[in-house]
């Protein structure tokens, strides 16, 4: 389990725009790393929407939202295309990177037991290191909260 103080787990993943992203090379920059269920759904949408909409925040000081769902490239193109997202989305289609930050769980819904994303973000600082971790996140309103932590 990945906690505040620990050194964040490295990756690469290819990104909606058939890109990589390594995780080591953003040093030097605050990364918010937001892991979310589906593209497309009504919970995810808000969640995403809102980053969208709070990125002028987040500018100012120096920080990259990456949000990571284990959605193809090709899901995530066409949810950034269709809420006209600004910042990347990665695909963690073996659910490898999840696994690594423990938001790979069993979730119950309806009586089905199934293997999902627990929505969770990670605050990782400039030098690598996970400052602030939430877990079990509420889709509307969290951004706020991250933008007034990154701007006091």
């Amino acid at each position: 389990m990945i906690e505040s103080g620990t050194a964040a787990p490295d990756f690469t993943l290819e990104t909606d725009q058939g890109e990589s992203v390594t995780l080591s090379k953003l040093r030097g920059k605050n990364v918010i790393l937001y892991f979310y269920p589906k593209d497309d759904t009504p919970g995810c949408t808000i969640q995403a929407c809102d980053f969208r909409d709070a990125m002028p925040r987040f500018e100012g000081v120096k920080a990259v939202i990456l949000g990571v769902s284990p959605d193809s490239v090709k899901s995530h193109a066409k949810f950034r295309e269709k809420f006209d997202l600004n910042f990347p989305l990665l695909a963690d289609e073996e659910h490898s990177v999840s696994e690594a930050y423990g938001v790979w769980k069993e979730k119950k819904m309806y009586g089905r037991t199934y293997m999902g994303i627990e929505r969770s973000t990670f605050l990782i600082d400039e030098e690598g290191v996970v400052s602030q971790v939430w877990r079990k996140v509420k889709p509307k309103g969290h951004t706020e909260m991250l933008s007034e932590i990154l701007t006091d």
